[in-house]
């Protein structure tokens, strides 16, 4: 039985990286892309961007659907990979 779970935990902590979701950036400012590329890229997929606020290695972006519904996300600031927690920057 100890050996089941002792197998069981080990497979989980291996398998964590894969379900970890992107997360702010720690890399200095100089390695991050700029609002413009994210706004860019935000306008591509249909969402107006009203507000873009820097959270500690992530942009919180503040947007409007086609819609007129309200999207808020984080995003990280070096890569651009949507953060899970539209606050992950906060804190």
């Amino acid at each position: 039985m100890i050996r089941t779970v002792t197998i069981a935990a080990a497979a989980a902590l291996l398998a964590a990286p894969v379900f970890a979701g992107a997360s702010c950036t720690k890399a200095p400012h100089s390695q991050w892309q700029s609002k413009a590329t994210l706004t860019a890229r935000l306008n591509k997929k249909g969402l107006r961007v009203r507000r873009i606020k820097t959270e500690g290695g992530c942009y919180e972006t503040y947007s409007v659907d086609k819609k007129g519904h309200q999207v808020n996300a984080a995003y990280n600031a070096k890569t651009l990979k949507r953060v899970s927690n539209a606050e992950a920057g906060e804190g």
